[in-house]
């Protein structure tokens, strides 16, 4: 595992540690506004065990991210025995308009839709419907006889691929756990993920129907069952759930998950009444290129399972406390609590490779190296003392490429939600967030 790189700008440590008294407008804002889509607030952060002194770092931290310009503005909220113990606005919501961030903005939550898909692909494996266990051309028909790519380098340097037969199907616990043999189109070396470029894999005028056919005429990157790659695997996922349930992946989620647990602010795109309340990134990297990433009122013909989805801060909250409760929230249940401790366990095989560009996710891999492994649409932490970065075992996380992230522990009973839009700060964020939340742990 090469050294962890991802490195916070700025030497703001004195006033991170210090915590700041005031901010300048903008910089922070509506801590003391009541979370949209309801939630319950402790009175202080002391009632869930938590630390206001040792909360002020963090905050203090946050404005000075802002400040120095590594995010443009973010919504973090903390979520302890079942009270919401912190809830803060930094920086701006529209950097081009000048507009402050608002505890209500609605973000681009890129992947943090795969636990949202995975949910409905296990509400139907409960229902009867389908089992976690079958191949997936069982309901995708295109993907039998599916073969594997095998790179071979060529004596003019030049590399091809030979395709050999699948040693075993591909299932629907493959897709959950990405070792479906799929992958993520790249630009590059690597002849199969070129050819995904080359094939428009993904476009965001296909229909999931229409990305199936295109995945199918395509060697897979590595045998069934054997590799952790990430990869469009959660999107042949909302095919699967299309296929199954009748209904259209944005349909089944609106009527079976995201309106059952009213967060109404959560769906594949924002009406345009709605549109004051997008996110918006700013420019960023060595060239100061402003990131493409679509206007939340976009509402794009692919319905991607993978990363296709708008929420808020408040409204991921409320699916972190439905987790946290077992499969249940405000007496609405929609599996059950063995089906959410089937989910968040391990389901990669002692000694399973990662990927072999997949060490870009550094301490948040799901290597053993790190002590983490992936379940059903969740990376999951296996072991204490592998990892650099603070949490406990059963703890478990995702995050999405334009920055927000999420994880959920278990063992302290808490969730962290933060929502921004920053390609750029989104890996040593997560590692800020880790260090900085579970120092403010008192009790």
């Amino acid at each position: 595992m090469k050294r962890i790189t991802a490195t916070l700008a700025g030497s703001a440590l004195i006033c991170a540690l210090t915590a700041c008294a005031s901010a300048p407008a903008g910089m922070t804002g509506r801590g003391a506004a009541p979370l949209a889509a309801g939630g319950v607030k402790a009175a202080t952060p002391e009632e869930v065990g938590l630390s206001s002194a040792r909360l002020a770092r963090l905050t203090g931290r946050m404005q000075q991210g802002v400040a120095n310009g590594e995010l443009p503005g973010a919504v973090l909220v903390i979520g302890r025995h079942g009270k919401i113990a912190y809830q803060e606005t930094f920086g701006l919501r529209d950097p081009q308009a000048g507009a402050s961030m608002t505890p209500d903005a609605i973000f681009r939550i890129a992947s943090m839709s795969k636990p949202i898909t995975s949910l409905a692909i296990m509400m139907l494996a409960e229902e009867g419907r389908l089992s976690i266990a079958d191949p997936a051309s069982k309901y995708l028909p295109e993907f039998a006889g599916l073969k594997v790519g095998v790179v071979k380098p060529g004596a003019d340097g030049k590399a091809s691929v030979v395709t050999e037969a699948a040693r075993n199907p591909m299932t629907v616990q493959d897709l959950l756990r990405h070792t479906s043999g799929l992958t993520y189109g790249s630009a590059g070396a690597n002849p199969i993920k070129q050819a995904y470029v080359d094939a428009k894999v993904g476009d965001r005028n296909d229909s999931n129907a229409v990305l199936v056919t295109k995945l199918s005429k395509l060697p897979l990157v590595y045998q069934p069952g054997t590799t952790w790659e990430y990869s469009l695997s959660t999107d042949v996922l909302g095919r699967i759930v299309e296929v199954v349930s009748g209904q259209s992946l944005d349909r089944f989620v609106a009527e079976r998950i995201t309106g059952p647990l009213k967060m109404r602010d959560t769906g594949y795109s924002a009406p345009m009444s709605n549109a004051a309340r997008g996110a918006r990134p700013h420019a960023e990297g060595p060239k100061k290129v402003v990131p493409n990433i679509p206007v939340v009122t976009d509402d794009l013909p692919f319905k991607s399972g993978g990363g296709g989805m708008v929420s808020t801060a408040a409204d991921y909250a409320r699916f972190c406390q439905f987790m946290l409760n077992g499969g249940e929230l405000d007496g609405v249940r929609l599996v059950s609590r063995k089906t959410i401790e089937l989910m968040t366990a391990n389901h990669l095989p002692p000694g399973t490779p990662i990927g072999a560009d997949m060490y870009r996710f550094e301490a948040l891999a799901p290597s053993a190296d790190m002590g983490q492994g992936f379940g059903l649409g969740y990376a999951v932490r296996t072991d204490t003392g592998r990892n650099p970065l603070p949490g406990s075992s059963g703890d478990y996380f995702w995050g999405g490429a334009f920055g927000t992230f999420f994880w959920i522990d278990p063992q302290e009973n808490m969730y962290v939600v933060l929502m921004m839009q920053s390609p750029q700060a989104r890996l040593p964020y997560r590692y800020l967030l880790r260090q900085m939340v579970y120092q403010a742990v008192d009790k």
